[in-house]
């Protein structure tokens, strides 16, 4: 069995007298750790740790006068008088002078804009929350390179696109692909393993299935192989080939299995870093400052679509901000923030077809056989997010208008 995650250095530095205002529902890491161990490794909105700004890195300091420069008056100089200019000389200097002042318009002095006017509406912009600075002081926590990370996930998110493989798959249905994954997701329980590890055996499972036209007695050795890849990638102590073989009631060969890791990973060139829903939805839960039984709730809407063929070809990031702005509504926590439509780069109307078809997939369960997930999500350590009672559409519809 791995063992569980330490819990975080806390930073020295102290504080800032200017604290963000505490959300009621934020829940620290340490009890998220003891309550559900391995399979929510971490606090969604991060550790509590403040630090200080590292200055100043903005321009404001060169905008100040500089200091022994001071702009003295002339003293008036004896010169001998001279003659007028002549009629000719003056008139040229008019004319030049109305010259330049066509070319430059006098722009010097700004006007203020009348209230209610367009200039006064683009002047106020949304606030958008750096959601990083309260972990700068952490090392483990990445928070100066957050944002490339995840904006680097976001483009590889076009290389990784599903296209529509069941037509070239002659003995396996969508049906079959469901209880494959079904099953994939009590191995995750049975093992302990880490979300993420689910996440990235199912899109193996789909990624190689698109190049590999295969059987359905293979189907659940390449289930099983898909896990066991990913545990490589996911975790720290990752189950050997032997437990699969075991939980596999030893349909299959040690070989076997061996043979088809080979198989998975040279068909996908060896590139298994494949961007999931869950990192998202972890990222996205932190902008919104959701409690972790909102980020529950959100989990388990966004795992109930694994299950579903329908929902392999969408966006990871777009399926886990769908998955929170449902949970948000279910829960009334307020709808998409300027920060959530920040850092992840949707807005509410782009989000509002799919939390449509999510709040329906809760509604209604395809299919009565699958309830991996729902028997998942009732235990008390998920806070028994399944039952919570789904929306009606109409009450939905009114909300995101709102």
């Amino acid at each position: 069995m791995p063992v569980a995650r330490s819990s975080k250095a806390q930073s020295s530095k102290q504080p800032r007298a200017s604290k963000a205002p505490s959300v009621t529902e934020n829940v620290p890491p340490e009890k998220e750790e003891g309550c559900q161990a391995k399979r929510s490794p971490s606090s969604p909105q991060g550790g509590p740790k403040k630090r200080s700004a590292f200055g100043d890195i903005t321009n404001a300091h060169k905008n100040q006068t500089v200091t022994g420069k001071k702009e003295g008056v002339k003293a008036p100089t004896h010169k001998a008088t001279r003659a007028p200019p002549a009629p000719t000389v003056a008139k040229n200097n008019e004319i030049n002078l109305k010259k330049s002042l066509r070319k430059t318009p006098p722009t010097d002095v700004p006007v203020e804009p009348e209230k209610g006017s367009v200039s006064e509406e683009l002047v106020q912009v949304p606030v958008v929350e750096d959601i990083d600075k309260e972990q700068l002081g952490d090392p483990y926590a990445n928070a100066e390179y957050a944002k490339e990370i995840f904006e680097y996930m976001r483009e590889r998110e076009e290389k990784f696109l599903l296209p529509d493989y069941m037509e070239k798959q002659p003995d396996i249905s969508r049906d079959m692909r469901a209880i494959l994954v079904d099953w994939m997701v009590e191995v995750q329980e049975n093992f302990e393993l880490n979300h993420e590890t689910l996440y990235l055996a199912v899109k193996l499972v789909d990624h190689y299935l698109v190049e590999v036209v295969s059987m359905r007695d293979k189907l659940q050795l390449i289930g099983s192989t898909a896990v066991l890849i990913a545990s490589k990638f996911e975790e720290r102590c990752p189950p050997c080939v032997d437990d699969f073989l075991y939980i596999c009631d030893d349909a299959y060969k040690r070989e076997e299995l061996i043979a088809m890791e080979t198989s998975i990973l040279r068909t996908l060139n060896f590139d298994i870093n494949i961007p999931i829903p869950y990192r998202f939805l972890r990222r996205f839960a932190k902008c919104a400052r959701a409690s972790m039984e909102t980020l529950t709730l959100a989990r388990f809407l966004c795992e109930m679509t694994l299950q579903e063929y329908d929902y392999a070809r969408e966006r990871p990031s777009k399926l886990a901000a769908s998955s929170l702005l449902l949970a948000l509504t279910m829960k009334n926590l307020g709808g998409w923030t300027p920060t959530l439509e920040y850092y992840s780069g949707y807005c509410a109307q782009d989000l509002h077809p799919l939390v449509k078809r999510l709040n329906f997939l809760l509604t209604y369960q395809p299919c009565d056989k699958l309830k991996a997930v729902r028997t998942k999500y009732s235990h008390r350590v998920f806070f028994e997010v399944a039952k919570t009672t789904p929306m009606d559409m109409m009450k939905l519809e009114e909300k995101l208008k709102s």
